[in-house]
């Protein structure tokens, strides 16, 4: 992976390309990274799978505490991308540095819920382990982004976006077979979650390269006196084409019910029994699996924004769906096979037209204001779904955030009508 001569005091750095040879399509950096993303979505999905019914039925939350929690989950992590971001790109691009410290504090959390029993201390450490998803998500993205040819950006966010997937299938089935068999279930399950977790923290260090060269037309090395300063980082929401999308990002986000309030209200509408609730994110992810990559690549040939609007488009039929009086087994399996296209539609693709419109020196913060930006707005919506909840039921809160999404993609689709992003 490094491409380093052994006579030269020169760091390494790396590339999915050699002289004389077309790049890949899908790059080795894309494929180690989203290797990192599988074994650490197993490990957090085990965690998210089961957080809920822990702290609602277990530890007796109501739903404006989990409100509370589950905010934490986006907002924290919001507040930190943007130094996470501004860190990778102000190092001289060293992103794997940046990502590398997000996926250890993320890793260190996952025991720290075994002796986690009240609400502050459950949200001290979902805090820190918000931070670490925050200090590692931009640098991710951003070595994707530097490491692919711009026209096949929606491909390989695609493809990374569904080995992440992978984790997140692998996760609650983890979590499943851990509570079936174990007396102690969730400890078990935080115990086995932590072990996880460190294995995705040692294959980022032996195969994720140290620094990557940028590719595409006018992708150019900067030398280390031109690092990135924050006053250009932040003054990145004058370009108009990333402002809009920043703004699109987040009017969409306060009106996206977080997914364990959508799992919650599923189960109650579906009269699941609890044990089978881990399972309910399985349906999410299995979709997401085999849409990421089709998904992705049509993104590459037609307006990424477009498709980014039409996944939100999708999850207000499932929220609709959510609301109507058919319930029951195939009511639930609609429902998820609509929020995986969501995703499906939505992650990836925002992040691959995020770099459409960043400079390279600037991929990290780029990537960061959009997903803070996204972030704390979901870390509003979570708050807000669960006070209305705890109000008036949740169906009511439901109603009242499919009728504003309704009202925020009209708007976006508004926004960001002249969307001329690159396409090649």
């Amino acid at each position: 992976m490094y491409l380093a001569d052994s006579r030269s005091t020169k760091p390494a750095v790396a590339s999915d390309t050699r002289p004389g040879r077309r790049p890949a399509a899908v790059p080795g950096t894309v494929l180690a990274l989203g290797a990192v993303s599988l074994i650490t979505d197993i490990s957090s999905e085990m965690v998210t799978a089961v957080l809920p019914l822990y702290v609602v039925v277990g530890l007796g939350l109501s739903p404006l505490g989990f409100g509370l929690l589950d905010g934490i989950n986006n907002g924290v992590g919001a507040l930190v991308r943007l130094a996470g971001g501004h860190l990778a790109d102000r190092g001289g691009r060293r992103h794997k540095v940046v990502a590398g410290l997000g996926y250890g504090l993320s890793a260190v959390c996952k025991p720290l819920l075994l002796i986690a029993h009240t609400l502050p201390v459950i949200s001290a450490v979902l805090a820190v382990d918000r931070t670490g998803k925050g200090l590692r998500t931009a640098p991710r993205d951003a070595m994707i982004s530097l490491a692919t040819e711009p026209g096949h950006r929606g491909r390989a966010f695609g493809i990374h976006r569904a080995m992440d997937t992978t984790g997140a299938l692998l996760g609650p089935l983890v979590a499943f077979a851990v509570l079936r068999a174990t007396v102690d279930g969730y400890d078990a399950v935080f115990a086995v979650s932590g072990c996880v977790a460190a294995l995705g923290v040692l294959v980022l260090v032996l195969f994720v390269p140290r620094r990557i060269r940028p590719t595409g037309a006018g992708a150019v090395q900067l030398p280390e006196s031109a690092r990135p300063v924050l006053r250009d980082a932040l003054g990145l929401l004058r370009r108009p084409e990333l402002r809009r999308l920043t703004v699109c990002a987040t009017l969409l986000g306060l009106t996206t019910v977080s997914d364990s309030f959508l799992y919650l209200l599923l189960q109650r509408e579906g009269d699941l029994p609890a044990h089978l609730f881990p399972l309910l994110p399985l349906g999410t992810a299995a979709v997401f699996l085999l849409l990421a990559v089709p998904l992705g690549a049509l993104a590459d040939r037609i307006s990424r924004r477009r498709l980014f609007l039409g996944g939100h488009g999708v999850l207000l039929l499932g929220y609709g769906l959510v609301l109507c009086p058919w319930h029951g087994i195939p009511a639930v399996v609609a429902v998820l096979v609509l929020h995986g296209t969501f995703y499906a539609a939505t992650d990836g693709v925002l992040a691959a037209a995020t770099a459409d419109v960043v400079p390279v020196q600037h991929q990290g913060a780029g990537q960061a204001l959009v997903g803070s930006g996204q972030a704390l707005a979901r870390f509003t919506c979570s708050l807000v779904f669960g006070a209305v909840w705890s109000l008036w039921g949740g169906r009511t809160a439901l109603a009242v955030t499919a009728a504003a999404l309704a009202i925020s993609a009209l708007t976006a689709s508004f926004v960001l009508r002249p969307a001329d992003e690159v396409s090649t």
